[in-house]
């Protein structure tokens, strides 16, 4: 089993930086992806970055060159680096992982993750 925790959101400006922080608890060594997805208000969840656990990383092209996600060798922690943020940014970050090592954009389904973090929102004002 494996426990994620998600801090690190809060309110920005447009053109603005967050950092957000997922801790893992449990038997996490053995996790082959880890993935942020968001979910704005009405809108369905959606995979924004994924890191294979070779260290190898997929970006949504709505965040490409923006943002920056990273693990540290234990996988005790996974971050994502928010840069030059949009508007269109906002919603409920979440921190995820599945055993499977595939880490592809493709790949990125919700029925797909098999554990979950509780959420941390983000909310980028124009």
């Amino acid at each position: 089993q494996v426990q994620l925790v998600e801090s690190g959101g809060g309110s920005v400006q447009a053109g603005g930086s967050l950092r957000l922080s997922c801790a893992t608890y449990g038997n996490a060594f053995n996790i082959g992806c880890m993935l942020w997805f968001r979910q704005a208000s009405g809108k369905e969840r959606e995979g924004v970055a994924s890191i294979h656990a070779l260290g190898s990383s997929n970006y949504a092209d709505s965040v490409k060159g923006r943002f920056t996600i990273s693990q540290d060798s234990a996988k005790n922690m996974l971050w994502l680096q928010m840069n030059s943020l949009k508007p269109e940014d906002t919603g409920m970050y979440y921190c995820a992982a599945r055993w499977a090592y595939d880490c592809y954009v493709g790949s990125w389904t919700s029925s797909r993750v098999d554990f979950w973090g509780q959420g941390t929102q983000v909310t980028v004002s124009s």
